[in-house]
């Protein structure tokens, strides 16, 4: 077997899906998408925002990389369909699913205990079901090129999980888990990157520099309290790539040691 070398990090000749990719201008999907095709990769920028996704793969086929925009509704299978459908169409299979579309800002104005019946259905859809969905979908591809690699976005907010939008994330992380073990066979390898708090536009909308949180939260991680959306591509690129093939069913926390605070 030839020694570990960066090109192990490569993604030339894969193709990958990323969700969420062209909603919010500086966000975590665009990083992803950006970082993936930088490492070689022909990548399909997914938005229910389909005008934000065609500006992310502009940016990607302008700086010589190659991208499609799609627009879809993660939480509709007809939709997941079509965008499997036309990613084998553009590039001739499918190798990686990054889910990373999700309900953030929406959802952590009211509190778990608050939290109605229509708000809960809505937010599941999204966050869970919208991953799984995805995930039953694009597998079958995967499986036609010998395999493939999922990374589920969960959150640093998930340990423990205390909001509402904690409760779904941490859901999705028993879903990695699950899928890890089901797709096994397949040659499919599952798992998660938990973000701590990012200066993505989202995240700044959420908890602006003067915020106290962000003052609690940079007084208890060990480096730094936040960091830019980037700081996140290093881990997606081992998760997806030849250099974590032995890698499945697993959380990479990229929050600063946000997560083991006492």
């Amino acid at each position: 077997m030839a020694d570990f070398t960066n090109d192990n990090f490569r993604l030339d000749g894969k193709v990958a899906i990323v969700t969420g990719a062209g909603g919010r201008g500086n966000s975590i999907g665009r990083a992803y998408a950006v970082a993936l095709a930088n490492a070689g990769a022909q990548v399909v920028v997914a938005d229910l925002n389909g005008e934000g996704a065609q500006a992310v793969a502009e940016e990607i086929n302008a700086d010589g990389g190659k991208a499609l925009a799609l627009q879809v509704d993660i939480t509709d299978t007809g939709s997941v369909e079509n965008m499997a459908v036309k990613t084998k169409e553009a590039f001739g299979g499918i190798d990686i699913l990054v889910n990373n579309a999700a309900l953030m800002v929406e959802i952590v104005d009211k509190p778990l205990i608050q939290t109605d019946k229509d708000r809960f259905d809505k937010s599941i859809g999204v966050n869970l079901w919208g991953a799984i969905n995805c995930a039953q979908v694009v597998a079958p591809y995967m499986a036609e090129r010998g395999g493939g690699a999922i990374v589920n976005q969960v959150s640093a907010g998930a340990f423990p999980a205390q909001s509402f939008y904690g409760v779904t994330k941490i859901a999705l992380l028993g879903a990695t888990t699950t899928l890890a073990t089901e797709l096994g066979a397949q040659n499919i390898r599952v798992n998660a990157i938990g973000p701590g708090m990012t200066k993505s536009d989202a995240g700044l909308a959420l908890t602006p520099d003067d915020s106290p949180m962000v003052q609690f939260v940079e007084a208890k991680t060990p480096i730094q309290g936040r960091d830019t959306p980037d700081a996140l591509c290093g881990a997606l690129l081992l998760l997806v790539s030849e250099a974590g093939r032995w890698m499945t069913g697993q959380v990479l926390n990229v929050d600063g040691g946000w997560v083991m605070r006492n």
